[in-house]
């Protein structure tokens, strides 16, 4: 008879089970990783929403935060359907660490010309492309003319949109009278 050596059955059964366990750990380590990278979403709240209505023309004005975990790139605004062009709206950021409380005011049709509009002391700058807008950051925004809205709208409801590479984001307010009486 031939002399044969090899592992027995226990130490085999040993080493496809480390092996399992080894790659195992590994595919669960990699789906982990995957899956915590991603999970920075975006998260964009709108507050302070006005769209304001007179005999000159109408104004949309809100303010945005980004909430999520990413920096977002805003690409329109659209309100009642319709998209608003970058000549028509004039944003301003609020500085990081700053908090402003107070609502947004109600401006004039007229107001809303040039490169920099000055509104209740804070400087609009007027918007030539997509908008950027960090983690974390805020941004007031006032449009010009938006979404075909007439006095006849006063009233009824019209919503928001703001898009950006990844979502929508949509929401609604009231046409409200921009005169003073």
């Amino acid at each position: 008879m031939k002399n044969r050596t090899g592992l027995s059955t226990v130490v085999t059964t040993l080493i496809l089970l480390v092996v399992g366990v080894l790659l195992a750990s590994v595919v669960s380590y990699y789906a982990t990783n995957v899956t915590m990278t991603r999970t920075e979403t975006e998260d964009v709240r709108f507050s302070k929403k006005h769209v304001w209505v007179n005999d000159t023309g109408a104004i949309a004005a809100f303010k945005l935060q980004n909430l999520g975990g990413r920096d977002i790139l805003l690409d329109k605004v659209v309100v009642r359907g319709v998209e608003s062009h970058w000549s028509d709206i004039w944003i301003y950021r609020v500085p990081t660490g700053t908090t402003i409380e107070e609502d947004l005011n109600i401006t004039s049709y007229a107001t809303l010309t040039g490169g920099i509009v000055e509104i209740t002391g804070y400087n609009f700058t007027l918007c030539t492309s997509d908008i950027p807008l960090i983690s974390g950051g805020e941004v007031f925004v006032y449009a010009k003319g938006p979404g075909n809205i007439q006095m006849d709208d006063i009233g009824t409801t019209v919503s928001f949109g703001v898009y950006t590479s990844n979502a929508q984001y949509i929401t609604e307010c009231n046409v409200e009278s921009a005169t003073s009486q």
